[in-house]
Protein backbone atom coordinates (compact mmCIF):
# COMPACT_ATOMS: atom_id res chain seq x y z
CA UNK A 1 0.00 0.00 0.00
CA UNK A 2 1.47 3.49 -0.63
CA UNK A 3 1.60 5.88 2.31
CA UNK A 4 -0.32 8.59 0.27
CA UNK A 5 -3.37 6.24 0.61
CA UNK A 6 -2.97 4.65 4.24
CA UNK A 7 -5.19 5.54 6.81
CA UNK A 8 -3.84 7.50 9.35
CA UNK A 9 -3.93 7.53 13.19
CA UNK A 10 -3.21 10.76 15.47
CA UNK A 11 -2.40 9.34 18.81
CA UNK A 12 -2.21 11.50 21.53
CA UNK A 13 -1.78 10.98 25.48
CA UNK A 14 -4.51 12.33 27.78
CA UNK A 15 -5.12 12.51 32.10
CA UNK A 16 -8.85 13.13 31.42
CA UNK A 17 -10.47 11.45 27.92
CA UNK A 18 -13.92 12.30 29.40
CA UNK A 19 -12.74 15.64 29.74
CA UNK A 20 -11.78 15.39 25.91
CA UNK A 21 -14.93 13.87 24.85
CA UNK A 22 -17.16 17.22 24.94
CA UNK A 23 -14.98 18.84 22.93
CA UNK A 24 -14.42 16.64 19.90
CA UNK A 25 -17.35 14.88 19.90
CA UNK A 26 -20.08 16.87 20.73
CA UNK A 27 -17.74 20.64 19.02
CA UNK A 28 -16.40 18.78 16.02
CA UNK A 29 -18.73 16.42 15.36
CA UNK A 30 -16.23 13.25 15.63
CA UNK A 31 -18.00 9.83 16.64
CA UNK A 32 -16.74 7.83 19.13
CA UNK A 33 -15.09 5.15 16.55
CA UNK A 34 -13.79 2.25 19.09
CA UNK A 35 -12.30 2.02 22.53
CA UNK A 36 -10.37 -0.36 25.16
CA UNK A 37 -9.84 -0.31 28.48
CA UNK A 38 -7.12 -1.83 30.36
CA UNK A 39 -4.98 -3.02 27.41
CA UNK A 40 -1.44 -3.55 29.51
CA UNK A 41 -2.48 -0.44 31.65
CA UNK A 42 -3.68 1.71 28.79
CA UNK A 43 -7.59 3.08 28.11
CA UNK A 44 -8.36 4.59 24.81
CA UNK A 45 -10.79 5.93 22.53
CA UNK A 46 -10.65 6.66 19.05
CA UNK A 47 -12.79 9.43 17.03
CA UNK A 48 -13.41 9.82 13.64
CA UNK A 49 -15.98 11.60 10.84
CA UNK A 50 -17.85 9.36 8.48
CA UNK A 51 -15.69 8.51 5.75
CA UNK A 52 -12.56 10.41 6.51
CA UNK A 53 -8.99 9.25 5.83
CA UNK A 54 -7.78 9.96 9.72
CA UNK A 55 -8.81 9.20 13.39
CA UNK A 56 -7.78 10.28 16.93
CA UNK A 57 -7.11 8.22 19.68
CA UNK A 58 -6.77 9.20 23.14
CA UNK A 59 -4.63 7.38 25.19
CA UNK A 60 -4.42 7.36 29.49
CA UNK A 61 -2.27 5.51 31.06
CA UNK A 62 -2.08 4.51 34.34
CA UNK A 63 0.23 6.11 36.62
CA UNK A 64 1.72 8.52 33.85
CA UNK A 65 1.11 11.72 34.18
CA UNK A 66 0.54 13.05 30.37
CA UNK A 67 0.86 16.50 31.46
CA UNK A 68 -0.43 19.67 29.17
CA UNK A 69 0.49 20.87 25.56
CA UNK A 70 4.37 21.57 25.15
CA UNK A 71 3.50 24.86 23.22
CA UNK A 72 0.40 27.01 22.24
CA UNK A 73 1.24 26.15 18.57
CA UNK A 74 0.04 22.55 18.61
CA UNK A 75 -2.33 22.45 16.23
CA UNK A 76 -4.81 19.99 14.01
CA UNK A 77 -5.96 22.46 11.29
CA UNK A 78 -9.56 21.39 9.78
CA UNK A 79 -9.46 23.82 5.91
CA UNK A 80 -13.28 24.65 5.81
CA UNK A 81 -13.91 27.06 2.10
CA UNK A 82 -17.62 26.82 2.27
CA UNK A 83 -18.50 29.91 4.31
CA UNK A 84 -21.24 28.00 4.93
CA UNK A 85 -19.96 25.30 6.50
CA UNK A 86 -17.24 27.26 8.18
CA UNK A 87 -19.59 29.53 9.89
CA UNK A 88 -21.55 26.19 10.96
CA UNK A 89 -18.78 24.86 12.65
CA UNK A 90 -17.34 27.42 14.73
CA UNK A 91 -21.28 28.19 16.09
CA UNK A 92 -21.33 24.75 16.74
CA UNK A 93 -17.83 25.29 18.88
CA UNK A 94 -18.71 28.27 20.64
CA UNK A 95 -22.02 26.92 22.26
CA UNK A 96 -19.69 25.10 25.13
CA UNK A 97 -15.86 25.93 23.90
CA UNK A 98 -14.79 29.63 23.32
CA UNK A 99 -12.41 30.81 20.61
CA UNK A 100 -8.79 31.68 21.89
CA UNK A 101 -6.06 34.11 20.30
CA UNK A 102 -3.37 32.31 17.96
CA UNK A 103 0.05 32.07 18.97
CA UNK A 104 0.58 32.43 14.95
CA UNK A 105 -1.83 35.49 14.20
CA UNK A 106 -1.90 34.24 10.81
CA UNK A 107 -4.88 31.93 12.11
CA UNK A 108 -6.81 34.18 13.79
CA UNK A 109 -6.65 36.30 10.05
CA UNK A 110 -8.53 33.41 8.07
CA UNK A 111 -10.32 31.29 10.85
CA UNK A 112 -10.88 30.46 14.39
CA UNK A 113 -8.83 28.44 17.04
CA UNK A 114 -10.10 26.74 20.13
CA UNK A 115 -7.91 25.11 22.84
CA UNK A 116 -9.22 21.42 24.56
CA UNK A 117 -8.91 20.45 28.02
CA UNK A 118 -5.29 19.33 27.61
CA UNK A 119 -4.08 22.65 26.02
CA UNK A 120 -3.97 21.41 21.92
CA UNK A 121 -5.26 23.75 19.90
CA UNK A 122 -7.41 23.51 16.79
CA UNK A 123 -7.91 25.94 13.85
CA UNK A 124 -10.73 26.37 11.57
CA UNK A 125 -9.36 27.66 8.66
CA UNK A 126 -11.74 29.31 6.50
CA UNK A 127 -10.44 28.89 3.08
CA UNK A 128 -8.43 25.92 0.37
CA UNK A 129 -5.68 23.82 1.82
CA UNK A 130 -2.58 25.36 0.65
CA UNK A 131 -1.64 21.83 -0.36
CA UNK A 132 -4.81 21.63 -2.71
CA UNK A 133 -4.01 24.81 -4.56
CA UNK A 134 -0.52 23.21 -5.97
Amino acid sequence: MELASAHLRIARPTNDIDALLPFYRDGLGFTVVGSFTDHAGVDGVMLSHKSAAYHLEFTKTRGHDAGRAPTQDNLLVFYLPDDSSFASVVAQMECGFPAVASFNPYWDRCGKTFEDPDGYRVVLANMKSPCLEQ
